[in-house]
């Protein structure tokens, strides 16, 4: 069908409930949503695509075809939607992986037993503890017991390899108890297993109870090593208890899930508790959503094919944004768990601190896919709530003026890619329009040359021909309402703010016209924008003092007859000084690259002749 047919075909749809189901001319389904009122909803795809979203557009184009079904109502589509969506995987709905295998915990049986992690059950007369449905808490709950307990987690065989080597860093920072240095008996050594076995089953708290009942037991009898041994042990486990319990959910069961996005790529991360403890992690990088993407739209795509894959629904879904439909998602969730399930929206507290827990391991998990670090992306994403930007600032542009009493009026552009510097943007620019000191009208300026070679280039999309997300002015209030006008004047909608500095020459906050936003409690974003704000300073400072060398340079060598820039950079680069090139005679001055004997001795005679100037 073509584009008006489609159109066409769905303005006769029904004002019902329901569910669409797009196919592409090979009849293979694409597409899976559903509506509160179809014909609304479909004819919004084949009108104009100047509201769509890059990847709608995609899948409108790929569109052939579509049928429908109703339902008695929104509910009962939600369900239906996400029953067809896990059937039949679409090309252009969200694509979520089940990969919730079974893990095990192996014991082996041999005179030295060691503890593993394995995604399955072998029959090699093994001891097993599980199934896990978390891959994660098995893992993590093995790392844990191998250092309680100081147990190897190397690859060497035991007794083949005792004696033969000095033990490694784990046994120097007490975690491990070096069997293969013979630095304990096998009898301690199975001892130790049958205690982290026991840990493994019983969990942390039964675990202390029972050591603190043996170190007490132990103190009576006099055994005072054993007693500080199992001391030792008591604390290893509250330690690392501490470590899991990074925040303390004050809920006993709830799901933390973040969303981070960069360019047309996106992840969510979910931490579920239980008990007040993280008992698994998961997170899910998703490509091509498209860089304009519907978050809340995309939060709702996410959580209904999420509980669609898992049994164990919790009473709590801490989300970190707005969820489209979202009371319809609740009421689903809580039909599926038997009890009312409510969305938690924290703005500060416990809960913020679990939710930017997860936050942290979405944005860990998508900037390793882009090759770059967690940290860079965290920092952006806390500017960009900090400031309300409507994306992630991926090219941050930053200005600075420098001058020295007017003179030698330069500007310095720095660009920022992802949280770090991108040199290959740097630019510098000379003052033209004018003599003299006025940092606002230098600003102005500079911004005006900078969006003309934008217009000049933009075909290109590289360099000035490409905008920036995010433009950092040094100075305050001021500077930018001096370029203000500037964007305007362009038609350009570009975020805008200055960065203040505070009396010791440090950031203090960002500032756009109107009020001054402090920075100083965002940590991330703090270390960003200072990091900015020193290196386009730097920048500029360093291009201003080049100037004015080249000033001092034209107004001494330069103004000798038959000495231009390259050889007076040639002399120096030889003599270092002004003052050593005074010195030389004709023969010395000859030997310069470049030079010739009648420039040589024209430098020669003119500091005979003006032999009291310039002899730094």
């Amino acid at each position: 069908m073509t584009l008006q047919e489609l159109r066409e075909k769905s303005m006769k749809l029904p004002l019902s409930p329901g569910v669409y189901i797009m196919k592409n001319k090979d009849d293979h389904i694409i597409y899976i949503g559903k509506a509160k009122a179809l014909k609304n909803r479909v004819s919004q795809y084949f009108g104009s695509d100047k509201s769509h979203p890059e990847k709608v557009r995609r899948m409108v184009q790929n569109v052939d075809h579509f049928d429908y079904i109703l339902c008695s109502s929104e509910f009962e589509a939600l369900v239906l939607e996400c029953s067809l969506i896990k059937q039949h995987q679409p090309k252009y709905n969200i694509l979520l992986k089940d990969d919730k295998g079974y893990s095990y915990i192996r014991i082996s049986k041999e005179p030295w037993p060691r503890i593993s992690f394995e995604m399955q059950k072998k029959d090699d007369n093994a001891d097993y503890l599980g199934p896990f449905m978390s891959a994660w808490y098995a893992k993590n709950a093995v790392d844990e017991a191998q250092k309680i307990f100081r147990l190897p987690s190397c690859s060497k065989q035991f007794p083949r390899d005792i004696g033969k080597g000095r033990p490694c860093l784990n046994y120097h920072i007490n975690q491990c108890s070096a069997p293969c240095a013979g630095k304990i008996s096998r009898d301690q050594y199975c001892k130790s297993v049958r205690d982290a076995v026991e840990f493994l089953k019983t969990g942390g708290a039964d675990s202390v109870r029972l050591m603190t009942e043996k170190m007490n037991a132990a103190a009576e009898n006099l055994e005072f090593e054993l007693a500080a041994k199992l001391r030792d042990r008591i604390n290893a486990v509250r330690r690392i208890t501490e470590k899991q319990q990074v925040v303390a959910a004050n809920i006993p069961e709830q799901d933390c899930i973040a969303l981070m996005s960069e360019g047309d790529d996106c992840c969510f991360a979910v931490l579920r508790f239980e008990n007040g403890r993280l008992y698994d992690k998961e997170d899910f990088l998703i490509k091509d959503i498209g860089a304009d993407a519907d978050l809340s739209s995309l939060r709702r795509e996410f959580i209904s094919q999420y509980y669609s894959m898992r049994r164990k629904i919790p009473p709590v879904v801490t989300i970190d944004g707005d969820v489209e439909n979202e009371e319809l998602l609740s009421d689903w969730l809580s039909e599926k768990l038997g009890k009312k399930v409510h969305f938690h929206h924290p703005k500060k507290g416990e809960q913020m601190r679990i939710l930017e827990m997860s936050r942290k391991n979405a944005a860990e998990r998508l900037a390793q896919s882009h090759g770059h670090l967690g940290h860079e992306l965290s920092a952006l994403d806390e500017l960009k709530t900090l400031l309300g930007l409507s994306k992630l600032p991926e090219f941050i542009e930053s200005y600075d003026i420098s001058n020295l009493a007017g003179t030698e009026n330069v500007a310095g552009m720095v660009v920022f890619r992802n949280g770090r510097p991108y040199k290959d943007s740097y630019r510098r620019f000379r003052i033209k329009s004018f003599v003299g000191q006025d940092d606002y009208a230098s600003m102005n300026e500079v911004l005006t040359r900078r969006f003309e070679e934008y217009f000049k280039n933009k075909d290109s999309g590289e360099g000035f021909g490409r905008l920036p997300d995010l433009i950092l002015l040094d100075g305050g209030k001021g500077q930018v309402s001096a370029v203000r006008p500037v964007l305007e004047q362009f038609g350009l909608d570009i975020p805008l703010f200055g960065m203040v500095k505070d009396g010791s020459h440090r950031t203090r906050a960002i500032t756009d016209e109107g009020r001054e936003i402090s920075i100083t409690s965002k940590r991330k974003a703090f270390t960003l924008v200072s990091t900015i704000q020193d290196e386009v300073h730097r920048f500029a400072i360093g291009y201003h003092r080049t100037a004015r060398k080249n000033k001092a340079l034209r107004s001494t060598l330069t103004g000798i007859r038959g000495i231009g820039t390259e050889r007076a950079k040639a002399l120096l680069t030889t003599f270092k000084t002004i003052k050593r090139i005074k010195e030389a005679d004709v023969e010395e001055l000859m030997n310069v690259k470049g030079m010739t004997r009648p420039a040589a001795e024209a430098v020669y005679q003119y500091y005979r002749t003006h032999g009291s100037d310039n002899t730094d």
